[in-house]
């Protein structure tokens, strides 16, 4: 049974709900919160593995990047079943990836960007008034309406193939990667790895 919808618009909420049900389904899983939003909400990070070799990945840095989220998520999901199932992922086996590899996962950066770009943030809200009041200062761009959170799913099925095999030989081949870091959150806890 799939935990990660694929097919919906994903904010902060469906994301708490696909971590807490993902850590009682994989106990081995290890969820920490590193920080919170301006809104209060926290900033998750999820540890795959035991090794080494350590690698970062964040997602939904910018709000309309929200697709990324529920990419890693999936990855994060589809790993765990690999594992316990003992079985492989694209050709790769998930239990020697945890034995050699630490992979962390910030699977939403900016989760208040992310329910403001969705719809999931109310329109009656003090935060989305204050975000529309900053938006009304450029006028050239279009609130909220943008082409990028107005993305319905589409392909996703090709992504993740691309994406697993990328990701299984950078963990085989480099012994650590950062993202690219605008906020002190992400860059005092990778301090901390």
């Amino acid at each position: 049974m799939a935990i990660v919808p694929t097919d919906q618009n994903y904010g902060y909420f469906i994301l708490r709900q696909n971590i807490l049900l993902l850590n009682c389904a994989y106990p081995f899983l290890n969820v920490q919160i590193v920080g919170n939003s301006v809104l209060g909400k926290n900033i998750y990070v999820i540890k795959l593995g035991k090794g080494s070799k350590k690698v970062f990945y964040s997602a939904s840095l910018h709000a309309n990047e929200w697709i990324t989220s529920v990419l890693l998520m999936k990855f994060v999901e589809d790993y765990c079943v690999a594992y316990d199932n003992n079985s492989t992922l694209y050709g790769y086996s998930v239990k020697d990836l945890f034995n050699n590899a630490s992979i962390y996962i910030m699977p939403m950066v900016n989760p208040d960007g992310v329910d403001l770009v969705t719809g999931f943030l109310s329109p009656n809200s003090l935060a989305f008034e204050l975000a529309n009041d900053i938006s009304n200062q450029f006028p050239d761009i279009p609130f909220v309406n943008r082409l990028e959170s107005k993305y319905k799913w589409c392909g996703f099925f090709q992504l993740p193939l691309i994406f697993y095999n990328v990701t299984l030989k950078v963990l085989l081949c480099i012994p650590f990667i950062l993202s690219i870091f605008i906020n002190k959150q992400i860059s005092f806890f990778c301090n901390l790895i």
